[in-house]
């Protein structure tokens, strides 16, 4: 079976789109098989757009794990000075990312793959819904690789199911140096903030 978190799915491509309604955007997304949640815009992702503070207004914001692009585009029209790095190791979703930024008009938007973004760059806010599946030795060395590419102020906001491991999660960022607190929780998911360590 594809994974959404293969770098080239194998799955013939079925062209789709969704819509992203939130209180301040409204965007058609195109989505395609072989990434993450096409039929609809994941509950995860929609909780974290509408429990986040604003994002920095200027500066480098990163979408961990981009897919088409609903956080990126959000990020990108919350903070219309900053450059917004949507990055996911899926190159079908690098690529879709790219084309509904273009279409929103959202010129700031980088889609790229993980391994292209240049080394100096760091953050000041990473939004996500990482890829808990990937299992929990891939997620830690990801979230590592990230979260320390974050500004001295800067801040990730992660979205994580409990049944899928929030609260271990959680503990583990402390224990690593990342103050983690719980902003939000609904439906089962919760909004972990992380602060740079």
């Amino acid at each position: 079976m594809a994974h959404y978190f293969e770098e080239r799915p194998e799955s013939a491509s079925r062209p789709g789109s969704v819509t992203l309604v939130l209180p301040d955007l409204h965007l058609r997304l195109e989505t395609d098989s072989g990434v993450f949640s096409p039929e609809r815009v994941d509950q995860g992702t929609r909780i974290l757009l509408e429990s986040v503070p604003p994002p920095p207004p200027e500066g480098d914001l990163l979408d961990l794990g981009c897919g088409y692009g609903p956080i990126a585009l959000t990020m990108a029209s919350r903070a219309p000075g900053a450059t917004v790095w949507a990055v996911d190791v899926n190159r079908r979703s690098v690529d879709l990312c790219a084309v509904n930024a273009r279409t929103a008009g959202l010129d700031k938007v980088r889609s790229v793959h993980a391994d292209e973004v240049p080394e100096e760059v760091r953050f000041s806010a990473i939004w996500s819904n990482p890829a808990i599946r990937i299992g929990k030795a891939a997620l830690h060395e990801m979230l590592t690789r990230w979260l320390s590419r974050l500004t001295p102020d800067g801040a990730a906001h992660l979205v994580v199911q409990k049944h899928l491991g929030s609260d271990s999660l959680q503990r583990w960022l402390n224990e690593q140096g990342w103050p983690t607190t719980r902003t939000a929780s609904r439906s089962s998911y919760r909004i972990l903030r992380v602060g740079a360590r």
